[in-house]
């Protein structure tokens, strides 16, 4: 990971990008994936939109291993979804310094923020079979305009009161032309 204030890739810490599927794919993946999460290495899931790397039209994610974690982290991986961190482009979408300084800011932060990064335990991702793809802990919240059942009811029987008395007023016309 790269640390603003020296310049430097901070110590210990391996970034790796790689295509969602490494996220969890079983076989010889799963348990390589199971080994490094129960010897806690892994410390961030960092999911990324697509066609942001030359040459390859899917999302890519990176996954941040550090061979000993600080203490507040220990037994936590930090999941970022951050898709939507992205300038679209024509043929290819980029990074700007701003959608990197997020990513960033979110990683350094380590908390969890609504729609975009989650906190999870080892039991959380024991739970998930040692799954670490982005949507099994990072919850979307949709947020939408749906109207209540009583809402949509009342909607209906309106729409019904209307479509009546507009059969009635068509039925008059239609009266005058036979």
């Amino acid at each position: 990971m790269y640390d603003n204030t020296s310049n430097q890739v901070a110590k210990f810490s391996v970034p790796l990008q790689l295509p969602h599927g490494a996220l969890f794919r079983k076989g010889a993946e799963g348990v390589i994936r199971k080994a490094l999460l129960e010897q806690d290495m892994l410390e961030a899931v960092i999911g990324l939109g697509p066609n942001v790397f030359y040459g390859t039209q899917l999302a890519a994610c990176v996954m941040v291993f550090r061979r000993a974690k600080p203490a507040a982290k220990a037994g936590k991986v930090l999941f970022i979804d951050a898709a939507n961190q992205i300038r679209v482009g024509r043929a290819q979408n980029f990074l700007e310094p701003s959608h990197v300084q997020q990513i960033y800011d979110w990683y350094k932060q380590f908390q969890d923020v609504p729609n975009h990064v989650k906190v999870a335990s080892q039991a959380d991702l024991a739970a998930n079979d040692y799954n670490l793809n982005i949507p099994l802990y990072v919850e979307k919240i949709i947020e939408d305009d749906l109207p209540t059942v009583e809402e949509a009811m009342a909607d209906l029987k309106r729409a019904w009161q209307e479509s009546l008395a507009a059969e009635e007023k068509f039925k008059t016309i239609l009266q005058r032309f036979l």
